[in-house]
């Protein structure tokens, strides 16, 4: 009923909205003498604003259309090569320059009710350097049931399935939730000596272990047990999405979730952004727009797949505690002994706290000194950690080092 309430109030809004978009037309018109004026961008703003807060936001584009490779810049083309029903492999294929000598990195883009592109400043940061693929997960509402379940053991089977589409020599980074099951993967692999194992591993602010400096969030899910949030956030998906009847826990649930553990800062945001927009400060306004292009494009997830993880890593701390399983079979991380390990958090990260990823480092008993690193950003939150000016000029330097000292699973 959640669900279509909220199709509903989309519905009744659409007529407002619509007046509100020809509004902005008639008062930021040239032809129009009260344009220029005072109440006139006051008027303008307003309708802007509502009409932003307002509206349904789609699937973003990465929009990575070039980039410079020593000192040249070469076109970007993003490519799907590998399809499955909840995930497609995009390749960001770079024209005109041999990618001999940039090893092939797989970045696998968290699974928490933002699309892909959240991660697009870490695509084009590491993309000079390296033959970059990313999963783009698919938006459960649009997945009909007849295409089946997903759950936490077939996240874990499409990481391997894709290491093994890339072959032998392939980097992968996992950013935030995909830590458990990317070292999952990589821990089955190695345990079935698996050729494909991939050379490195990149752990970026993820929740190995949530019982070290626990968050709110981690708290949040320990105080509430997975009953309670398949009693609450879970429901299905309404006419007329393809993945009508769908057990999701919905995107539009998750985004007031995130919304209002800060919710002052939004509103600041909103209220400072109405300002600039009456004060025809352009630059101000379209970097407010940018980012909530973004941070408003929420997809749903599969109810099964987000229960299990929330059982499996932030109540039972299964993989920690050494009792995750994937289809029965023991996960064991000291199985690892050819790929290497670097794990990266920030000091302010207020979703994985510091020590969280770190705590990889004492699951991969077997893994050489010389092939494991520990990384610590100062000064830097959660986003921090894998994208902005930090992540550019220190973590992601140190990233590709460790990427070229690690060049083969041998």
């Amino acid at each position: 009923m959640l669900y279509y309430l909220y199709e509903l109030n989309h519905a009744a809004v659409a007529p407002w909205r619509a007046a509100a978009n020809m509004g902005r037309f008639f008062w930021k018109t040239p032809g129009n003498p009260m344009a220029e004026t005072y109440m006139g961008r006051t008027i303008a703003a307003g309708l802007d604003l509502f009409e932003r807060v307002t509206r349904r936001y789609g699937k973003p584009e990465f929009g990575i259309e070039t980039v410079m490779v020593g000192g040249e810049r070469v076109s970007v083309e993003p490519r799907t090569v590998w399809r499955k029903p909840f995930c497609n492999l995009l390749h960001f294929r770079k024209g005109a320059t041999p990618r001999y000598g940039q090893s092939r990195l797989l970045i696998v883009a968290p699974l928490s009710g933002h699309y892909a592109t959240l991660l697009r400043g870490t695509v084009e940061t590491m993309l000079p350097r390296h033959d970059v693929y990313i999963t783009d997960w698919v938006d459960a509402r649009q997945v009909p049931l007849t295409e089946g379940r997903f759950d936490l053991d077939d996240y874990i089977d499409y990481v391997m399935e894709m290491l093994r589409f890339l072959g032998p020599d392939t980097h992968v980074m996992a950013v935030c939730q995909p830590s458990v099951p990317v070292l999952a993967a990589v821990s089955l692999m190695s345990a079935e000596k698996d050729p494909n194992v991939p050379a490195s591993m990149v752990l970026m602010g993820g929740p190995i272990d949530t019982r070290r400096n626990p968050t709110a969030v981690n708290n949040l899910a320990m105080e509430r047990g997975t009953d309670w949030f398949r009693r609450n956030v879970i429901v299905k998906v309404p006419p007329p999405h393809p993945g009508i009847m769908r057990d999701v826990y919905p995107g539009f649930l998750q985004l007031t979730g995130f919304m209002t553990m800060n919710l002052d800062r939004h509103i600041d945001a909103h209220q400072q952004l109405f300002w600039h927009l009456v004060d025809g400060d352009g630059d101000s306004a379209e970097k407010h727009e940018l980012f909530y292009d973004e941070y408003l494009s929420v997809m749903d997830l599969t109810a099964e797949f987000y229960l299990q993880t929330v059982d499996q890593v932030f109540v039972k701390h299964a993989l920690p505690e050494g009792r995750m399983t994937h289809r029965g079979e023991p996960i064991d991380p000291s199985a690892i002994t050819k790929t290497a390990l670097m794990t990266v958090e920030g000091e302010r990260d207020d979703i994985s706290g510091v020590g969280q990823t770190q705590a990889s480092h004492d699951l991969c008993t077997n893994i050489p000194d010389g092939k494991r690193v520990h990384y610590l950003q100062p000064r830097v939150g959660h986003y921090g950690v894998f994208n902005g000016s930090r992540f550019e000029a220190d973590i992601a330097p140190r990233i590709s080092d460790f990427i070229r000292s690690n060049p083969s699973a041998s």
